[in-house]
């Protein structure tokens, strides 16, 4: 997936911890022996270079082990290939370097700025048409929050056709329309252990009447409630297509975040939906593009 932010300035690379320090997470990987640190101490101290680059001169390790161990330096862990029940389309969990992942970062850093520089908690995710991205853009969105180190929970409130069970490896389980049917409790929201700061609360189960439980009351509630425990609570929410679901949540939240996919969604179709949103009361804080 490819993505486009509007009017977004580019986030200043992380600057390099000690070598010291890389050594010794090289070793507790099992990624190099205490034999094989020696070899690496000696040619650091005769080339007079850095620990990880006399390490991969010697052959002993990868570019991706070096950024592995960089990343968990800053606290900011990402997933291997493969070691994780969590989808391999969640390019921020995988390959936090990728162009991709760097705009999602410059997205997070625009909305940090606005947005959620206030009193405001909340944002919906949201589409024209079903197959526009939104849910897996939400997914990487909700990822780099949490490598922010806030505290983010992500809300699957596409009752109708939801995916973060799947994205997020999650098995069958109460969820958003449990608790809005009064047949569960917040205790519905589900910790990632994968990651430092990230909950998902999943859509539960599929209800004959999403728009009617949306339209409750009782989400008003959970909202706040959600608000209240969560520096950043983001909704996935269905394609405006599908009907006036996207409605109710988007009033819910107050501000929400278009996605549109390229040379598939109509200029049009964005202007009316942008349209009825103004209605409900929510704000529309920015637009994204992404081709895949």
């Amino acid at each position: 997936m490819t993505i486009t932010p509007h009017n977004v300035s580019s986030i200043p690379p992380t600057q390099r911890k000690g070598d010291a320090s890389m050594g010794g997470l090289l070793l507790a990987a099992g990624k190099i022996t205490p034999e094989n640190a020696e070899r690496v101490l000696r040619m650091q101290h005769e080339l007079g270079i850095r620990f990880g680059e006399a390490a991969q001169r010697l052959g002993l390790i990868t570019e991706q082990d070096v950024q592995q161990v960089l990343a968990r330096q800053f606290d900011y862990p990402y997933l291997p290939e493969g070691q994780s029940k969590v989808s391999s389309e969640l390019a921020a969990a995988f390959r936090p370097f990728s162009p991709q992942v760097e705009a999602l970062r410059a997205i997070r850093s625009q909305l940090m700025l606005g947005w959620f520089s206030g009193a405001n908690k909340a944002l919906a995710i949201v589409g024209v048409n079903p197959g526009d991205g939104v849910s897996l853009f939400a997914a990487n969105l909700a990822v780099v929050f949490s490598q922010l180190g806030e505290n983010t929970l992500l809300v699957d409130a596409n009752l109708r056709q939801p995916r973060q069970s799947e994205i997020f490896g999650l098995p069958e389980r109460a969820g958003l329309s449990d608790i809005l049917a009064g047949r569960a409790g917040v205790d519905a929201v589900a910790r990632i252990d994968d990651f430092v700061s990230l909950s998902v609360l999943a859509a539960g189960t599929l209800p004959p009447n999403p728009q009617e439980l949306l339209s409750r009351a009782a989400f008003t509630s959970l909202n706040a409630t959600l608000a209240q425990h969560h520096d950043v609570v983001l909704y996935d929410v269905p394609a405006y297509a599908n009907g006036a679901d996207l409605l109710s949540i988007a009033a819910r939240a107050g501000g929400v975040l278009v996605v549109a996919r390229k040379n598939q969604t109509l200029l049009g179709d964005i202007q009316i939906m942008t349209e009825h949103l103004a209605q409900s009361g929510a704000k529309v804080v920015g637009s994204v593009l992404v081709d895949f």
